[in-house]
């Protein structure tokens, strides 16, 4: 096998392995429990992943930069409560939902601007916002839940069109467009040349901190997206809404095939990866686990992902 052969192989690998880890988990789970392939069971997964898928389109953009945020979470959860606020103040459902996608908008620039312009350490930067966020919401909310009576906003989170849940045709429409930003347009093109080689993008003429501020800023309006999802599905907006959902949202970008070093991987299979997450959360309810173990099982997956992302990029470097 010529060394040709084998990066061609090995690309192959990358791009269809967050596939075959879905098969072989829902083979798995089926043989775990009996009511997996019910069919309201899989309705219930798809609906239970589209929040953490959609944080995960917009955290493919930031990880294929070779970034991170750690601070989604916390961007929800304000985009929510202050929406859901808003939503009671008003009756203005329209608002309302403006007022989410704002407040992720310019958290996600904040974000950005940290990062890009004053060159603090993704992880530092979105740490502090995730922190500063977070209290943000306890004194918004002062710890109680804030309630959502309009139907027209519930019907963001609950309703059907064609006996297609609302929330999943918002999750497909999202990861269909970010999938023709990052494939047809000069900015997607940006986003790889940048995580691929930062200085290398810049001598070409990219703008690279403007490249790397927009990742974030559409990571911040995906976030809002997610927080009017989630608030009209419950009905109400938490103060601990978001919470470790940064996690769900990392380790489906990683099972989708994106490297964490950035450069490398595709926005679709991203979705790919947050069913596994999704199915993983679904199978331990069904066998009745302790809910605390499954962040032991999460962790557990990020781990493996992050050495099966390194063992695939070492072979793919040897194969050149």
């Amino acid at each position: 096998m010529n060394q040709e052969t084998k990066k061609r192989l090995m690309n192959q690998i990358n791009i269809y392995r967050s596939f075959l880890i879905l098969v072989v988990i829902c083979i798995f789970a089926a043989f775990l429990s009996n009511s997996f392939l019910s069919v309201s069971n899989l309705f219930n997964v798809f609906k239970q992943i589209t929040v953490a898928g959609i944080i995960a389109c917009g955290m493919t953009f930031v990880i294929l930069t070779g970034g991170i945020d750690l601070s989604v979470g916390s961007i929800l959860g304000l985009s929510g409560v202050v929406a859901s606020g808003v939503l009671q103040s008003t009756g203005n459902t329209g608002l309302a939902v403006l007022t989410a996608l704002a407040i992720g908008i310019v958290c996600g620039a904040v974000n950005g601007f940290f990062i890009s312009h004053c060159e603090i350490p993704p992880f530092i930067a979105t740490l502090g916002m995730m922190t500063l966020l977070r209290g943000c919401v306890l004194i918004f909310t002062k710890g109680s839940p804030i309630p959502v009576k309009a139907d027209i906003y519930k019907f963001l989170g609950k309703g059907m069109i064609l006996s297609i849940p609302v929330p999943v045709i918002i999750l497909i429409l999202l990861y269909l467009l970010a999938h023709y930003v990052l494939t047809q347009t000069s900015f997607g093109r940006s986003v790889y040349a940048f995580g691929g080689n930062r200085e290398a993008a810049r001598l070409s003429g990219i703008s690279v901190k403007r490249t790397e501020w927009m990742v974030y800023i559409i990571n911040g309006l995906l976030s809002g997206v997610a927080a009017v999802v989630l608030t009209a599905r419950l009905g109400s907006a938490q103060s601990t809404s978001g919470q470790g959902i940064e996690m769900d949202a990392i380790a489906a970008v990683i099972l989708g095939g994106t490297s964490l070093s950035g450069g490398t991987g595709f926005v679709l299979p991203t979705v790919i990866g947050a069913m596994i997450m999704g199915i993983i959360d679904n199978i331990l309810t069904l066998m009745n686990v302790n809910p605390h173990a499954t962040y032991i099982v999460k962790g557990a997956v990020v781990l493996i992902a992050v050495l099966v992302d390194k063992k695939v990029k070492d072979l793919s470097a040897k194969a050149e």
